[in-house]
């Protein structure tokens, strides 16, 4: 008897005893991070230090959601299973999180960043891995173009997207032709700029631009250099913190013309009036979002019932939720569609398929997650709040942007 026919016939002698003693024949292999009845996923936010509000509650906003869809019956009968890491809004941190989750935790996929310069030095890596990465709510534009295989994101909004819907806005509200547009010296700061830019040429707008480091104390001589340039409107994109100071700054020096705030810089309104010194520094502010509706208005309340009924002790606090928690469903919503659409038998490469062509209607950002053969960014729509330090009002329209990667 040849030595390969023996092996067959020890085969079937050894499936044969597993079915005697009622064990199942192995059968092809799972891939890493799922069993017969769960799905691992590895999430990473700020949980901790002074960016926390950029994730803490998004984070929370993606488990309750994946909470929900336990309790519903999990995935062609999968449970999801989250193992959530602290990644501090830094890009060292977020690094050794995500080699945490895939070499030690052996996840599935990952689904984390609230903070874009964090999240894209883990690009090389994720590539190299062939892991698929869904980002929560951070823009994440170095990571999205050009477009790989495995990293989709922007489910808040493209940071290009960002600064060409604010010119389309000011162009089509204060019929504006002249905009002084602050943002960051560095690549988030180039990327919003470009947008801007995009939509500046084919609005026929000009652009005054000064760009600022985000550790800026002092913004008095930026801001005379733009006002100097009497434009008809003043766009922020920067963080909280630059942010509150150029609108003091404006304040102070008697700037009564529209200032528009980025999406980036309304981590808490609230906590924005105290930063400036008072409402009647915000008597003509307008505030980019990229929700739906209103903060907790009725397209989107279910989010925040759903919130306070997943944590009521978190809710019952004066910060809580806090402004960016609804960004956390959709991409948690991306996720589940395409290990649904992969089917019962799920594969990493499976799930980037799906994904790769997905076109959902979350029902909570201003516009659908819409992937395409070259497109990594699933929003690209915005609303704009006026926000006088006490209330919100919506104002009509939504606002996208024109630029497009032509790579």
């Amino acid at each position: 008897m040849t030595s390969a026919r023996r092996d067959v016939l020890r085969g079937w002698a050894a499936a044969g005893i597993l079915a005697l003693l009622g064990w199942p024949a192995a059968s092809h292999a799972q891939e890493v991070g799922l069993t017969d009845t769960t799905i691992k996923i590895g999430m990473f936010a700020p949980l901790s230090g002074p960016n926390m509000a950029y994730g803490f509650d998004v984070a929370n906003a993606a488990r309750m959601y994946y909470d929900k869809i336990n309790k519903d019956g999990g995935i062609h009968g999968r449970k999801i299973e989250v193992v959530l890491e602290d990644d501090r809004c830094n890009a060292n941190d977020l690094v050794a999180a995500v080699k945490k989750l895939v070499e030690q935790d052996q996840v599935f996929m990952l689904n984390g960043g609230s903070c874009s310069a964090a999240v894209v030095a883990a690009k090389d890596y994720v590539v190299r891995t062939k892991v698929p990465l869904v980002m929560l709510n951070a823009s994440g534009d170095g990571a999205l173009y050009p477009p790989t295989d495995y990293i989709f994101g922007a489910y808040s909004i493209s940071q290009y997207a960002v600064g060409g819907s604010i010119v389309d806005f000011a162009a089509k509200t204060f019929g504006a032709k002249k905009i002084a547009y602050i943002n960051h010296d560095d690549a988030y700061g180039a990327w919003n700029l470009e947008g801007s830019r995009a939509d500046a040429a084919a609005s026929k707008v000009d652009l005054a631009v000064e760009s600022i480091s985000p550790s800026i104390t002092d913004v008095t001589a930026p801001f005379i250099k733009l006002r100097a340039t009497n434009p008809d409107a003043i766009a922020i994109v920067a963080y909280a913190r630059p942010a509150a100071l150029l609108i003091k700054k404006a304040y102070e020096l008697g700037f009564n013309k529209p200032i528009i705030l980025s999406v980036n810089g309304t981590a808490n309104l609230s906590q924005l009036a105290e930063n400036v010194g008072g409402k009647d520094a915000l008597k003509n502010l307008y505030v980019q979002d990229v929700l739906a509706d209103l903060p907790g208005g009725p397209k989107i309340k279910w989010v925040y019932d759903m919130y306070k009924a997943a944590y009521p002790d978190l809710a019952a606090k004066p910060d809580h939720p806090q402004a960016y928690m609804p960004y956390g469903i959709p991409p948690a919503m991306s996720i589940v569609k395409a290990l649904q659409d992969a089917g019962p038998q799920p594969t990493r490469e499976k799930v980037l398929a799906a994904l790769k062509t997905q076109h959902l209607d979350t029902g909570v950002m201003a516009g659908p997650i819409a992937f395409g053969p070259n497109e990594r960014a699933a929003n690209k729509s915005t609303i704009f709040i006026k926000f006088d330090g006490t209330s919100q009002v919506l104002q009509p329209g939504i606002f996208t942007s024109r630029w497009q990667y032509k790579g």
